[in-house]
């Protein structure tokens, strides 16, 4: 009993160990210069990833499409479920999809039905991180954007 209790902890100690090691993981910073955001589509200005147990909270500060502050939290996992997300009006839960160390898919959705959808890639050197995310404006217009982020 005492050993697979050990053995337990050990995994899960490993498994956190490499969940804070990931890519994704610290706090980003939008680079507006290199980024193409058209107007009525929010912008996140920091993004943050941090592990809280076996979840990873993702934070973010910004504005909405219209200028209003955006403050937003989400715990969850990468495994491409639904996890609620607080503070984006349009959005009400998101979910990730690990497809490499390096690369995530993400769908945002209101009372079920997807509104937004992207890949975020961490480049190799760890130093850029890249959102492509496509959605509605308020009026209901498709847009698309690419929002580069640099480590802090």
């Amino acid at each position: 009993m005492k050993a697979k209790m050990l053995l337990l902890i050990s995994a899960l100690c490993l498994a956190g160990t490499a969940l804070a090691q990931s890519p994704q993981m610290g706090t980003w910073k939008l680079n507006e210069a290199k980024s193409k955001i058209p107007a009525g589509m929010v912008k996140n200005t920091t993004v943050t990833y941090a592990a809280v147990g076996d979840n990873i909270k993702v934070t973010t500060d910004g504005t909405t499409g219209d200028g209003k502050p955006l403050h937003t939290e989400w715990t969850g996992k990468f495994d491409n479920k639904d996890y609620p997300l607080t503070g984006d009006p349009s959005t009400d839960s998101r979910s990730y999809k690990l497809v490499d160390d390096h690369k995530l898919d993400l769908t945002g959705k209101k009372n079920g039905k997807e509104v937004n959808s992207g890949h975020v890639e961490v480049s190799k050197d760890g130093k850029t991180r890249t959102l492509h995310l496509t959605g509605t404006d308020p009026s209901g217009k498709k847009v698309s954007g690419v929002s580069i982020y640099d480590k802090q």
